[in-house]
């Protein structure tokens, strides 16, 4: 639900007091025998930080904060000297990063209910599939230098009056653009002014999805394009292993109908390994030599330069604000999507050591590399990173799981789970998130140079 035009920044929340936590997780079952020795470990070291605490503080209330090398930790209320933060749509907030924060429990969260939003995938929609914990709905991310706006979809909505907004990359970009369709829809009473232009209904399917607020005259789209550059047949004479190519050096054939957008949100990412490319078939070109020697990780830097190269060279910056978002890690415990890795049993966001693969955080600094080579040369910028990496790998607990085969069918079996995509409402609701503060951020800049 959006909440009212008045309220431009979201204040940060009292933490739930102690024992409402432990009620709180006992009512999720995060201690039972179930979850082994793993949650006998947690439920100890949880209870030692209470008993530590003093007196005075015991019924002080908790939130969890993230620290270096990827570990979460609690941290008593007033053990510290909470800073001042300031606003970040003030004149203030322009030099705090949005990416350096905590997850804290907000008990006004989700912003909305996947049975009110008619414009999710059944995979996505992971109370309505079976799962019965909502904890992964109550986080909000809290920078640690300013406050975020909360999300108005009516301020939103008037923003993007007559505009476009496309989302372009793969099924994980899909999941953020459901999640903003939802966002948006929560400030529309009537649900049959938002309808797909070509009537498509919306179903995983390769190609694209405009959905249009009629009232508002905008379109909010998706284009899958999961390498952002062109996976097409490869050249006259080349050996029969070789089923397609991706020309490293090419954008994708959909970059005419993104280039022209008032907003383009774009990601890639979790096809860049050796399955999805050269397991199958699939080989690297430049020019018109296939590059058989060519590594996944090489061509994926080289993809991610021709990306950047295309922003600089054909988006107009006065018209198209640019948003590359980073790397959405996945969580597989104990293996991964082929052999049984799991992330059912996750509840909570990350206590100890990580989950995260590490070709997920390879992939990550590669394009972390590029996009800061581009970011330091003195050309003008005509993108913003939307970096979620970090905050998100400390999100075990808001994927799928075996919560994505629809209503009829229920829950997967355990050794076949999806601990790559998100629930919604979840995770990606906070991206949008992000993605609405940069943008008013933007809009107010402009106000202020006329």
């Amino acid at each position: 639900m959006s909440s009212s035009p008045n309220a431009s920044s979201q204040q940060e929340v009292e933490a739930m007091p102690v024992f409402e936590a432990f009620r709180r997780v006992k009512r999720f079952r995060l201690f039972e025998p179930s979850v082994g020795v793993l949650g006998f470990v947690v439920t100890v070291f949880v209870i030692c930080c209470f008993v530590y605490s003093d007196n005075r503080d015991f019924a002080a209330r908790v939130r969890f904060l993230d620290q270096p090398q990827r570990f979460t930790w609690l941290r008593i209320k007033g053990s510290s000297t909470k800073e001042r933060r300031v606003e970040f749509l003030g004149e203030k907030g322009g030099g705090c990063d949005l990416f350096d924060g905590n997850w804290v429990w907000d008990e006004s969260y989700p912003l909305y209910q996947s049975k009110d939003c008619t414009f999710l995938d059944e995979g996505f929609r992971c109370s309505e599939n079976g799962r019965s914990d909502l904890f992964y709905t109550k986080w909000r991310w809290q920078p640690k230098h300013c406050n975020l706006p909360r999300f108005n979809a009516t301020i939103m909505l008037e923003k993007l009056r007559n505009k476009r907004i496309v989302f372009a990359g793969d099924s994980i970009g899909r999941n953020q653009w459901e999640s903003l369709l939802c966002m948006l829809s929560s400030g529309v009473p009537n649900k049959e002014s938002i309808y797909e232009v070509n009537g498509s209904p919306i179903t995983k399917h390769k190609g694209f999805l405009v959905f249009k607020f009629r009232d508002f005259n905008c379109t909010v789209e998706y284009y899958r394009a999961p390498f952002l550059v062109l996976q097409s047949r490869p050249p006259a004479g080349t050996p029969e292993k070789i089923r397609t190519t991706l020309k490293v050096d090419k954008m994708d054939w959909h970059s005419l109908k993104w280039r022209d957008a008032d907003i383009l949100v774009l990601n890639t990412g979790h096809w860049w390994n050796y399955e999805k490319t050269i397991r199958g078939g699939c080989y690297f070109q430049e020019g018109m030599e296939v590059k058989l020697k060519m590594q996944v990780e090489d061509a994926y830097k080289r993809s991610i330069e021709t990306v950047l190269n295309w922003i600089q060279d054909t988006v107009n910056p006065s018209k198209t604000q640019v948003f590359f978002r980073t790397l959405a890690p996945v969580h597989f415990r104990g293996g991964d999507w082929r052999n049984g890795g799991n992330c059912h049993l996750e509840t909570l966001p990350e206590f100890g050591s990580s989950l995260v693969p590490n070709d997920n955080w390879s992939r990550f600094k590669i394009a972390n590399s590029v996009l800061t080579a581009h970011t330091n040369t003195s050309e003008i910028m005509k993108f913003k990173v939307l970096n979620v990496t970090q905050m998100t790998s400390q999100r075990r607990d808001g994927h799928s799981s075996i919560y994505y085969l629809g209503r009829i069918v229920g829950p997967a079996t355990p050794h076949r789970q999806d601990c790559s995509h998100w629930c919604l409402p979840g995770v990606p609701d906070t991206w949008n998130e992000l993605l609405y503060a940069m943008f008013l951020k933007y809009e107010a800049s402009q106000s202020w140079n006329l």
